[in-house]
């Protein structure tokens, strides 16, 4: 079960609006990631994936071959991508297959999600009351967080700036004009203290990893990253999430801290070892906030460190690179295999523009969705 795992291929389509729809975004994707390796599809032996509402992962064997190999479909959210990772992990490790492919892909349409209150379990009058409503959830979670540790509205538009400069130097992303925090101050309330430009946007995209024994590795053509840890965790009573109908007193519980905290033990580094990471944006609060979450400072420190550049590109803790979720937009079943593509082309030195300096060694990514999960890498080369 301690089979090291390796990152053979990595591929990803443009993220934005597409006329493709999210199944051939998804197959785009997949052969990408399958040339970046060397291999034909008939060489993956098993394989993980799923979207929100683009379809089902497992009948992109429609176009991609009919070889019979076990195709599971995975949807857990924001964290569907990383789940999708975390299985194809999982088989390697179990011996189950020597090749996996873990792929996420979505498409959604213009304006906001539009969640069914039954499906998360919570009656349907918390809908007709207005309550499910993600960017009032976000606007009030950091609205607590900025009183109780002291940041600044200016934080928040220095995080949004940056992603979209780091959008700008991403050929694939979908933002690629660069904003400025007076402008992204100025563009509107939304949900207080969050502006327009602070938020991502629901779009269209897909991603692709190939997974392999360090055995087939030796067989491949693509730059090897290794894969040193990958958890996932669910919410414990006290968190503060997404829909919650209700919050208890006292200190609050974080499912993005258990899982960063797994996902570093598993790995054996900590987050002082980290050269470069990627962490949920959904909007720049969130970014802010799983910083710390996660390990890369404490609470209040992010004024700081946003401030004084550290979290750019050529900073100390370079965070999203890509532009996260903000500049790229979220294709939710894609987000977390797109994080792990871009630490993969950041630590195989193949950034282009955004290539973090003085060759990074060491990665991380995170993800956090509704109603309270969250999914961790370590990666290194």
């Amino acid at each position: 079960m301690s089979t090291e795992v390796l990152i053979c291929g990595a591929g990803r389509t443009p993220f934005g609006r597409s006329e493709a729809t999210g199944r051939q975004l998804a197959v785009g994707a997949v052969n990408a990631a399958l040339a970046d390796a060397g291999i034909a599809w008939p060489r993956v032996r098993a394989a993980f994936g799923g979207s929100d509402s683009a379809g089902l992962a497992d009948t992109l064997v429609a176009q991609l071959g009919l070889t019979g190999l076990p195709f599971v479909n995975v949807k857990n959210g924001c964290a569907t991508g990383g789940s999708a990772l975390i299985s194809a992990v999982n088989a390697i490790r179990s011996g189950m297959a020597d090749v996996v492919l873990a792929v996420g892909f979505d498409k959604h349409p213009r304006g906001a999600f539009d969640p069914r209150p039954e499906d998360w379990g919570l009656g349907a009058e918390y809908g007709s009351d207005g309550l499910m409503v993600t960017t009032q959830f976000f606007g009030m979670k950091i609205q607590r967080y900025m009183h109780d540790h002291e940041v600044t509205a200016r934080t928040l538009a220095l995080v949004a700036e940056k992603a979209y400069r780091n959008g700008a130097l991403t050929p694939d992303a979908w933002r690629r004009k660069p904003v400025s925090a007076e402008e992204i101050l100025g563009s509107g309330m939304v949900s207080d203290p969050l502006t327009r430009y602070m938020f991502c946007s629901p779009g269209a995209g897909a991603a692709a990893l190939v997974l392999c024994s360090p055995e087939a590795a030796r067989t491949m053509d693509g730059t090897p990253v290794t894969l040193r840890s990958a958890a996932v965790r669910t919410r414990r009573f006290g968190s503060f999430e997404v829909f919650s109908p209700w919050i208890p007193a006292g200190e609050l519980t974080s499912v993005s801290r258990d899982a960063s905290a797994a996902a570093f033990e598993e790995a054996g580094v900590g987050p002082g070892d980290v050269d470069v990471c990627q962490l949920q944006d959904t909007e720049s609060g969130a970014e802010v906030m799983h910083m710390a979450e996660c390990g890369f400072c404490a609470d209040g420190e992010q004024e700081r460190l946003v401030a004084s550049g550290a979290t750019g590109i050529g900073g100390t803790l370079p965070v999203n690179t890509d532009g996260g979720c903000i500049a790229n937009g979220e294709p939710i079943g894609a987000s977390g295999l797109r994080q792990v593509y871009e630490v993969v082309q950041q630590l195989r030195g193949r950034a282009g523009e955004r290539q973090v300096p003085g060759q990074p060694r060491v990665g991380f990514t995170h993800v956090y969705g509704a109603p309270g999960v969250s999914a961790c890498t370590v990666l290194s080369r």
